[in-house]
């Protein structure tokens, strides 16, 4: 009998890039192959061509500047960076605010949270999920969406799955529009307590300087509850969205799939406990609103940020520096006594080193932070979650946090919404995912909208009492030591922030500030591990149904914004057909 043998199969595969990506960080590059044939894509290089320096010009200055200064690294996270470098100095100059300033710090930087999280989901992230992107990359879907009820339609509205797609299409969908609106009054909630955003006037070591009063905490609170009932349909309208994506294509849960490998240094402490001394920071950090942790392959390694400062490690590989291994070592030991590596970031020098860009070798400003895992002697390309996917695992994980209206359960999150205006009150549970992927990070964050804004409720309520007990001091006096060693451990909206400091003479003798971003836009290591933006979008599948002559790459886009990179900006993308292009490299950025 005769066996017929196929005919050798023709694999496409075509170099695409998108440089700069839209609607976030706009110095953001991703290239890639990929397999059209097999509808995978095959690799993927996360790159950044701008290089500012903060981390060489802050040498020598006076480091009560330090919060001013810091700020300026963002125009979106300006605010999470001042409050981290507070956090810093407070450890330093060994200041603790009064309960008044603490809380103040938690209600400005929660509403930044809501801020943040509302704009980018639905004004940013979600347009890709939007009827118009859908019925460009795949319209059979929308088709099906037209089709399909809403779950929980009666709570937020749309009937159809199609219709929250509608809805979410930027400029003319009404949830798009109604998010807009959202965005003014939580800017107006945090500069209640910060003064003004991105850059606070009134967040400072030792506390703050706003004057708060029983009418700044009933501004922000008629604020908060408009927003909590913005929430409650919210979520419902997400859950139904995501859930429909992962119900009807198969498979939809490996697009940006990578393993549980997670970052989180916890915010939002809790005045009665934090003292911002670097000998109790394990104990108070525990007892933060949010949890700090570290995870490894799924698992939860330790919560105390004592061991997690310690596994720190900035690496190079592919990035434009320099080594700075024969530099001077600024710190051997911290303050507890522990060795501290010549890679943590109290001992980077910063060495840049423009040249031009080769897939091969260097092709990133972004250098490589790894954490060490001593177990196996690895250094772990951990990632965010884009901020509340690792926050709520981490924190649910656990267990630790219960303040009534959130529970931490040791597998979920357990959340109240308090009655509002036009709502009753309402119940959410998050469950810990069983894989970390593109829908899981932009479902967590729609939780974390609801997670921060009860936050905010627990710590105005808290503040209140100080304000009606007449304890109306936001703020402690300090010295500046003419020695220190120093961190701040925050979260910014899309993960994880440290601000590390050195100082000598009364001075700053090093400073390196560690932001979400580089952590996981960051290009391969020095081992060839690649970043987390590299590896989710590595081996995504593909289901537009577009082919190569008009493929927009949705589902490399939905990947690599469910880590919530910052900063709104345009796109180019080229396709390498044939066109000659002059590239002019501008390492500083300046154009």
């Amino acid at each position: 009998m005769a066996v017929e043998t196929p005919q050798d199969q023709k694999v496409v595969v075509k170099e695409m890039s998108w440089d700069p990506i839209t609607r976030i960080v706009g110095s953001l590059g991703i290239h890639t192959e990929i397999d059209f044939t097999n509808s995978q894509v095959m690799k993927c290089y996360s790159t950044s061509m701008v290089f500012r320096g903060f981390d060489i010009f802050m040498k020598g200055i006076d480091p009560r500047d330090a919060h001013f200064i810091t700020s300026r690294i963002c125009g979106i996270c300006g605010d999470n960076h001042c409050t981290c470098s507070c956090l810093n100095q407070n450890m330093a100059y060994g200041v603790k605010p009064p309960k008044l300033g603490d809380y103040a710090y938690n209600l400005a930087e929660s509403a930044d949270f809501m801020f943040d999280h509302a704009i980018f989901n639905d004004c940013m992230a979600n347009v890709d999920f939007c009827e118009q992107m859908v019925k460009e990359t795949n319209p059979t879907l929308l088709k099906k969406a037209e089709e399909t009820a809403s779950p929980h339609g009666d709570i937020h509205g749309y009937k159809t799955i199609a219709d929250i797609m509608r809805a979410l299409n930027p400029f003319t969908g009404s949830f798009y529009l109604e998010t807009l609106q959202v965005a003014r009054y939580t800017r107006e909630m945090y500069c209640l307590f910060g003064g003004r955003h991105t850059h606070p006037s009134t967040i400072m070591p030792g506390g703050v300087s706003a004057h708060i009063t029983h009418q700044t905490c009933t501004d922000y609170y008629v604020r908060l509850m408009r927003y909590i009932e913005y929430v409650k349909r919210t979520v419902p309208m997400h859950d139904d969205l995501y859930d429909f994506f992962l119900q009807e294509l198969p498979g939809y849960d490996m697009v940006g799939y990578r393993d549980t490998d997670l970052v989180c240094w916890g915010c939002f402490d809790d005045p009665d406990y934090v003292d911002y001394s670097y000998k109790n920071m394990g104990e108070w950090g525990r007892h933060r609103y949010i949890t700090p942790g570290l995870v490894f392959k799924g698992e939860l390694i330790t919560t105390d940020l004592v061991e997690i400062n310690l596994a720190m490690r900035i690496l190079l590989g592919s990035s434009y520096f320099d080594d700075w291994t024969s530099e001077e070592t600024f710190v051997t030991e911290d303050p507890l006594g522990n060795p501290v590596d010549k890679r943590h970031p109290w001992n980077k020098v910063t060495l840049p080193k423009p040249q031009k860009r080769d897939w091969a070798d260097k092709y990133s400003w972004v250098v490589s932070p790894r954490m060490y895992d001593q177990r196996n002697d690895t250094y772990v390309a951990c990632d965010t979650g884009g901020g509340p996917f690792a926050r709520q695992w981490v924190t649910a994980k656990a267990g630790l946090v219960d303040i009534g209206y959130l529970k931490a359960t040791g597998h979920s999150l357990q959340m109240v919404l308090p009655k509002t205006a036009g709502m009753p009150e309402m119940e959410l549970e998050w469950h810990v995912p069983e894989k970390s992927n593109a829908v899981e990070r932009d479902r967590a964050r729609t939780y974390h909208q609801a997670y921060s804004a009860l936050v905010g409720l627990h710590c105005l309520e808290k503040a209140l009492v100080e304000v009606r007990a007449g304890r109306t001091k936001s703020w402690a006096d300090f010295k500046v030591p003419d020695e220190a060693v120093s961190v701040g451990f925050h979260e910014a909206a899309r993960g994880v922030l440290s601000h590390h400091m050195v100082i000598r003479g009364g001075k700053i003798a090093n400073y390196q500030p560690y932001p979400p971003t580089p952590w996981n836009a960051n290009p391969r290591d020095v081992y060839g591990t690649p970043g987390p933006y590299e590896d989710a979008v590595q081996n995504t599948p593909i289901f537009e149904e577009n082919g190569p002559e008009n493929f927009k790459g949705v589902d490399i886009m939905r990947a690599v914004r469910s880590f919530d990179p910052c900063l709104p900006c345009g796109v180019h993308m080229y396709t390498g057909a044939g066109r000659v292009r002059k590239v002019v490299h501008r390492p500083t950025g300046l154009c």
